[in-house]
């Protein structure tokens, strides 16, 4: 990895009550950086939780639609509110995708397994959303939902 693609090491994560909460509480999931190949983890995470009733909704300007759901380019495209915005983009691209969940009022911004970025967590947390780092939403829904 680049110096500009290193992730750093999570301060601080929901404990596993908390996050059963988000998955009990929450129903619909932006998912950023939705690939429409079905090897890829964006794909196999975003199947996964339709197939348990969440509404998923592609984020990604390359496709207009993916897994049967319209696509749109950005979180402030999306006409319906949003709980969660699942991030599977590069590192760099956090700021940025943080501040757009800020700007929607999501209620929880959650970085894909191997993200983590604390300056956005915690700015994310500031404007009262919940920060969860490097970790699988598939993976936690198994765990602790089963």
């Amino acid at each position: 990895m680049t110096e500009k693609q290193s992730c750093e090491f999570p301060e601080s994560n929901p404990l596993d009550d908390a996050i059963k909460g988000i998955l009990e509480n929450s129903k619909t999931i932006a998912i950023v950086g939705l690939s429409d190949k079905p090897e890829r983890d964006s794909y196999r995470v975003a199947e996964y939780l339709k197939g348990q009733g969440y509404t998923i909704i592609p984020v990604n300007p390359t496709r207009s639609e993916i897994l049967g759901e319209k696509s749109y380019p950005d979180l402030a495209s999306i006409p319906l509110p949003v709980d969660i915005v699942d991030i599977f983009r590069n590192v760099d691209a956090i700021p940025a995708i943080v501040d757009e969940a800020i700007g929607i009022q999501a209620k929880v911004v959650w970085m894909q397994l191997g993200l983590a970025h604390n300056a956005s967590a915690q700015k994310a947390e500031e404007a009262g959303l919940v920060a969860v780092q490097s970790k699988c939403l598939k993976i936690e829904h198994q765990k602790l939902m089963s």
